[in-house]
C-alpha cells in the first residue's frame, strides 16, 4: 500500500509543470489555422516537444520504481539503473534532434 501511495504521490508531483501550462479557461479559444509551411513545421515540433518530454518523464518515473522495488536485489537494482541511463540516453537524443531541427529552420528561415 505504502508503495501505491508513494508512486501516487510521485506522479502527481511530476504532472505538476504539465498542469502549470495548460491553457486558461477563462480566455475564448482561438481557432488553429495553418495558413503556410512555417507554421506547420512548428505546430509539428510544438507538439512532438510534448510528446518527448511526456514520454521523457514516463521514462524516469518507472525508473524510480523499479530502484523502489529492487529491495536491494542486485539484478534488479541493476534494470533500474540500465532504465534511468536509456532514461538519460533518451533525452539526450532528444535535446539534439530539437536543435538539429531549430538549427536547420533557421538556415532555412523557418
Amino acid at each position: 500500500m505504502k508503495k501505491i501511495t508513494l508512486s501516487s504521490v510521485v506522479v502527481s508531483a511530476l504532472t505538476l509543470p504539465f498542469l502549470a501550462f495548460a491553457i486558461d479557461s477563462s480566455t475564448p479559444p482561438q481557432e488553429a489555422s495553418i495558413s503556410d509551411f512555417p507554421t506547420l513545421i512548428a505546430l509539428i515540433e510544438k507538439v512532438m516537444w510534448w510528446v518527448f518530454g511526456a514520454i521523457a518523464v514516463i521514462m524516469f518515473v518507472v525508473a524510480g520504481i523499479l530502484f523502489l522495488t529492487a529491495q536491494g536485489q542486485p539484478e534488479k537494482v541493476q534494470a533500474a539503473r540500465s532504465a534511468f541511463i536509456w532514461g538519460i540516453a533518451g533525452v539526450v537524443v532528444g535535446i539534439i534532434a530539437y536543435s538539429i531541427l531549430a538549427i536547420i529552420g533557421n538556415g532555412l528561415g523557418v
